[in-house]
């Protein structure tokens, strides 16, 4: 079961790669994943913010929350070092 101290672990990580590249892998269920790349922007005290690069000079913000992370329904790898976020 997650403890506030596992959830706030996951969010201190999270916080200190605002501003980094990433690359964010959600599972959409039935063996289906997406994979895109984007930048976190923001972190809140129940979710963070993602700004996902969709082509030709558009954005979108799409918010996840730090259960997501715990859960692996969300996936985090640093572009830079091609490690996991909780890794």
């Amino acid at each position: 079961m997650a403890t506030r101290a596992t959830i706030g672990s996951i969010r201190r990580r999270v916080e200190e790669n605002i501003g980094r590249e990433i690359i964010l892998r959600t599972h959409s269920g039935r063996k289906k994943y997406y994979t895109k790349s984007g930048i976190v922007v923001a972190t809140y005290p129940s979710i963070f913010v993602v700004n996902i690069d969709c082509g030709t000079n558009s954005e979108r913000h799409v918010s996840y929350t730090y259960s997501d992370l715990l859960t692996s329904t969300v996936e985090i790898t640093i572009e830079d070092t091609n490690q996991g976020l909780l890794a």
